[in-house]
């Protein structure tokens, strides 16, 4: 008799926990987590390619970075002493012209001069005089903060 209760007391095996077909209410982060290995990844190859313009050496200071809002026009001077705006090669002459193209403020725009380290310092010079004569003042030198 005692095995017949047992049987009505709905008998056999049961799972302790969860019913059979009911819905889960439990999250599942692995997509998630796979989703932000990808992204990351993906960043990390894209941010070294977000650099402006043409790669140099720049020379390292321990000067504090400016807060920047808005995206200032770039030159760019290899060692050999070609000069770019973003990846376009400029003559002397056309320095001047290209800049007013793009710039947004007028002669209110900063230009940020970036200089290879190995650059003849007179070059460096004759690129400042050539866009401050242009009418533009504020012009500033780009370099590396020490990484000493």
């Amino acid at each position: 008799m005692g095995m017949a209760s047992g049987a009505a007391q709905g008998g056999g095996r049961r799972r302790r926990g969860r019913r059979s077909g009911g819905a889960i209410n439990e999250i599942n982060m692995t997509p998630f987590i796979d989703v932000v290995l990808v992204l990351l990844i993906i960043f990390m190859v894209a941010a070294p390619m977000m650099t402006v313009g043409v790669p140099l050496d720049l020379p390292q200071t321990k000067a504090a970075p400016l807060n920047q809002d808005s995206k200032p026009v770039t030159l760019s001077i290899r060692q050999t002493g070609q000069v770019f705006l973003g990846e376009d090669e400029l003559t002397d002459d056309a320095i001047v012209a290209k800049i007013s193209a793009t710039a947004k403020d007028g002669f209110e725009e900063r230009v940020f001069v970036r200089g290879d380290k190995r650059v003849d310092y007179g070059r460096v010079a004759q690129v400042m005089a050539i866009v401050t004569s242009g009418g533009f003042k504020k012009v500033a030198l780009v370099t590396e903060p020490d990484q000493r």
